[in-house]
């Protein structure tokens, strides 16, 4: 009987030993071979769209528009002069002005919210992140027709402060989440320590919560600026000519003479570009804040 389930079990036992973790010779784990293939099968998975994406953009209209595509046409930048041409940068500027003054916003008034929430909890605290949370219930669509008549009775359509309004107290919600669970991990006796030594509300968040909860505050302003940064139900409908960001700057490519895709392509590039180099910059944090209190 033993020899039979050794039997039956002996496929599964080798199936399993390619999924397994193994020990280098610093005795630190790694990934057995076939993990490390799917893994990075995963990421060309990925990745693909991007990298046609790129390619594209540097094809002419003719050559992306054919069937079967060609990738390896001619390689050419006249997609890129013709959108300084039509003056992208406005468009980027008012993005990068909207979302970054919503982050700065957010992050002001999320990480009081949150200390009030973990470190030094409020009275039925459970209740005010149910509330934050049930914010966020609600179709932002369903609400764009009040957002629109309030703004448009206050005079404040096509206004770059209009965006970064709605952007704060759409991203306060899920920022307040976020800190809360950072801002739990921080170790209390310092915190005790800090105050002992007579420090105020103000410098117990700048100079002892802030840089202990660094990565945290990085993921969660990353995480923020790009809400704002690929916003567009509000910034098509509230903006027009002087406010307008660069989401709504990629509609302009879809027209009754049909799709202009290299084009396209080449300003959807440019227009990741910002999120791309501020998520490289902050990767060693914002990895480290997106991991930070999943293993105890």
């Amino acid at each position: 009987m033993t020899t039979a389930h050794a039997a039956v079990a002996a496929p599964g036992a080798r199936f399993a030993k390619l999924f397994r973790r193994k020990e280098d010779r610093g005795g630190e784990p790694r990934l057995s071979p076939l993990w490390t293939f799917v893994a990075w099968l995963a990421t060309l998975a990925f990745f693909a769209p991007v990298a046609w994406m790129v390619l594209t953009s540097f094809h002419q209209e003719a050559d992306a528009a054919t069937s079967p595509p060609t990738p390896f046409a001619a390689v050419t930048f006249d997609q890129y002069e013709l959108l300084f041409s039509r003056d992208i940068t406005p468009f980027l500027l008012n993005s990068a002005m909207a979302g970054i003054l919503s982050t700065f916003l957010v992050l002001a008034l999320a990480v009081p919210a949150a200390y009030a929430l973990s470190i030094k909890p409020v009275e039925k605290w459970t209740d005010v992140m149910f509330f934050f949370l049930s914010t966020k219930f609600l179709p932002a669509i369903a609400a764009l027709l009040p957002v629109y008549l309030i703004v448009k009775d206050a005079g404040m359509l096509d206004n770059v402060w209009t965006l970064v309004i709605l952007y704060t107290a759409m991203n306060l919600p899920i920022a307040v989440w976020m800190m809360r669970s950072f801002l739990a991990e921080v170790p209390k006796e310092i915190l005790e320590a800090a105050e002992v030594d007579g420090a105020g509300l103000l410098t117990v968040l700048w100079r002892v919560v802030a840089p202990v909860a660094m990565p945290g505050l990085a993921a969660t302003s990353l995480i923020c600026f790009i809400f704002s940064w690929n916003e567009f139900m509000f910034a098509v409908n509230l903006t027009a000519t002087q406010a307008s960001t660069a989401p709504v700057f990629l509609v302009g490519f879809i027209t009754n003479e049909g799709l202009f895709l290299a084009r396209l392509c080449a300003a959807a590039t440019l227009v990741s570009l910002p999120v791309l180099i501020a998520g490289f910059a902050a990767q060693d944090k914002l990895v480290r804040g997106l991991s930070l209190g999943a293993v105890k």
